[in-house]
């Protein structure tokens, strides 16, 4: 099967860099667009969110009925609707951050805000399938083996090729395999913990700029 990661992939647009300002702008600074143009945007970004979230959860319940019936046509096609929904995501956020950068708008902090948490999504994204990826091989001591290599004397009985004996120094090496594959699923959970801290962190400071961009 191709690997998670490769099914689920955010295509991004070409935007144009975003320009260095010898003074940036800011939330206190004055703006030739109004409250009335910028909130719309920011409580737009909130959508999108929010529809992310939608998607991870869509996610995360396939996985666990493909893992659990090993229907390999529906996980592909959850995976083909799943990279539709983030690339559009995707590409709004851009669209968004673009617009900030706009003459009109002159907002790089919230331009920048947008990418930050693009780029967080990005990678929660990719540690997302390869916590799947890991989950799906499962551990190498408790990985079932194919028999398809294996020698049939008589019906029933066969000769297996993964029958070896059991030593000290193969009982170390398999040990050692399942701490590096605990260690790399350890770290990619942590990782995502960490791109979910940040991306709420920054949607915070959206919600507090509506806040603020109402009370003027």
């Amino acid at each position: 099967m191709e690997d998670f990661d490769k099914k689920l992939t955010i295509k991004e647009p070409l935007v144009s860099a975003m320009a260095e300002q010898s003074s940036s702008s800011s939330s206190s600074s004055s703006s030739s667009s109004s409250s009335s143009t910028i909130i719309p945007l920011l409580r737009k970004f909130l959508a999108v969110q929010q529809r992310r979230a939608e998607a991870y959860s869509k996610l995360k319940r396939g996985f666990s009925e493909y893992m659990a019936s090993g229907g390999e046509l529906a996980y592909q096609q959850l995976c083909s609707e799943i990279t539709v929904e983030f690339n559009d995501c995707s590409k709004q956020v851009l669209e968004m951050e673009s617009l900030f950068l706009n003459p009109d708008y002159c907002r790089v902090d919230l331009a920048k805000l947008l990418r930050a948490v693009q780029e967080q999504e990005k990678q929660k994204l990719h540690l997302t399938a390869t916590i799947q990826v890991l989950k799906k091989a499962g551990r190498p001591s408790e990985r079932l083996v194919s028999h398809a290599n294996c020698k049939f004397e008589k019906p029933m009985e066969h000769e297996c090729v993964h029958v070896h004996e059991i030593t000290e120094a193969a009982g170390t090496e398999e040990a050692e395999a399942d701490a590096e594959y605990d260690n790399a699923l350890k770290e990619a959970i942590r990782g995502v913990q960490d791109a979910v801290t940040a991306i709420n962190e920054h949607v915070e400071e959206v919600r507090y700029e509506i806040a603020a961009l109402e009370s003027e």
